[in-house]
């Protein structure tokens, strides 16, 4: 490989989210989606020209940003993307509370599909919005989505927006293109918009193919706004840039108007380097970092078997946070992961945050060096023994 993907980074008192939040240095953090890789050559590089300046004034993102998220998004994936469609901001989480700011009133409900990723939660309580749960079905180790409980929620009449997890956190499913139209027509038919958070749509791996919801069709992409973020794909969280794509001009002002309500309408002189860098450079990293990422998963997949058989891996469709079904050990998530921590120092997230059907599960992230995912397996088998 060209890249050092087995490279360990310390990250302890780089005021690391991740690592610093640890009670102690002895906890190994394996919870948010954050990864342990130094993101790619080519944005270090723009980062440092741009340091080099040594002026960080207000910033503007010039031609070259749109340009370049437009080519990433019809060379990666096929959609097509007008630049007056693109909004930027600060993230996907603060996206999503503007969109919902922007296209619902208090009162009105938004529909989640649980187990999902938990800040869908806050965006819509903190827009005093109530949530509807379109809960997916679990069944032989799968997700599929109930479509008979989906028309029924959609028809209600507060029912406004649907959030689409795509692909899906925590349960890394690739929706297929027949799911997405389903859903599509499901939400069209009943004057549904949906919101579809794409931010892991690059980490996609081999038989599966992420599908923009809005390239589907003409209806698709009018009835609904995509969010995007090279954050979770090239490692920039603390960077600080999203992009909103909303090709209706109304929903598109409103959403604006939001996006400076909530103070989110700018980003940083950095964060415009990376972008552009990202986009137009990091492809060769992505593709090794892919490589790297499902060989992680399936070193994982073959360590729990062999030493707990009897915890079940869901498939790794894409991201890199893998879903593991606990059930059977009769304890709540909470408990599971309360008692990895505190006896064997290991940090997983637990399943309950991410709505009630999401119990008996843990979310653990095993995007790092293998030497460091071996130590967290190792603490796992453990504390679960």
């Amino acid at each position: 490989m060209k890249y050092n993907f087995d490279e360990i980074v310390p990250r302890r008192n780089t005021n690391c989210v991740k690592w610093d939040s640890s009670p102690n240095d002895d906890i190994l953090p394996m919870w948010v989606a954050d990864m342990d890789f130094r993101t790619a050559p080519a944005i270090i590089d723009a980062l440092i020209r741009r340091a080099q300046h040594g002026i960080f004034g207000y910033t503007k993102p010039p031609q070259a940003y749109y340009d370049a998220v437009i080519a990433w998004f019809e060379r990666r994936h096929q959609f097509t993307i007008q630049k007056e469609w693109i909004l930027y901001t600060t993230g996907v989480v603060p996206a999503l509370s503007a969109i919902i700011k922007a296209l619902t009133v208090p009162g009105d409900q938004v529909i989640v599909q649980t187990p999902v990723y938990h800040c869908f939660f806050s965006s819509i309580r903190n827009n005093g919005c109530e949530i509807t749960t379109n809960k997916l079905i679990y069944k032989d180790g799968v997700y599929r989505i109930d479509f008979d409980d989906l028309e029924k929620k959609t028809s209600d009449p507060k029912a406004k927006l649907l959030l689409l997890c795509s692909p899906h956190n925590p349960a890394a499913r690739v929706w297929t293109e027949a799911e997405l139209h389903r859903i599509g027509e499901i939400c069209i038919r009943n004057q549904v918009i949906i919101i579809s958070d794409e931010i892991h749509c690059d980490l996609v791996f081999e038989n599966h193919r992420h599908i923009p919801f809005a390239s589907i069709s003409e209806q698709f992409l009018q009835n609904s706004v995509t969010c995007t973020a090279p954050s979770k794909t090239f490692n920039l969280a603390g960077i600080q840039a999203a992009n909103i794509i909303a090709s209706d001009e109304i929903i598109r002002k409103k959403i604006n108007k939001a996006l400076n309500i909530n103070e989110v309408c700018d980003i940083n002189a950095f964060a415009v380097e990376a972008v552009i860098a990202a986009y137009n450079e990091g492809e060769d990293w992505l593709e090794e970092l892919k490589l790297y990422l499902y060989d992680n998963y399936l070193y994982l997949k073959q360590f729990i078997e062999t030493a707990l058989p009897y915890i079940k891996i869901l498939p790794l469709e894409a991201t890199y946070l893998v879903w593991l079904d606990c059930s059977a050990l009769r304890q709540s998530s909470r408990e599971i992961a309360k008692n990895l921590l505190e006896k064997e120092y290991l940090w997983v997230n637990e399943g309950a945050m991410y709505g009630e059907n999401g119990e008996g599960f843990i979310r653990l992230n095993i995007a790092c060096p293998r030497a460091t995912l071996t130590e967290g397996l190792m603490k796992l088998v453990k504390g679960i023994k």
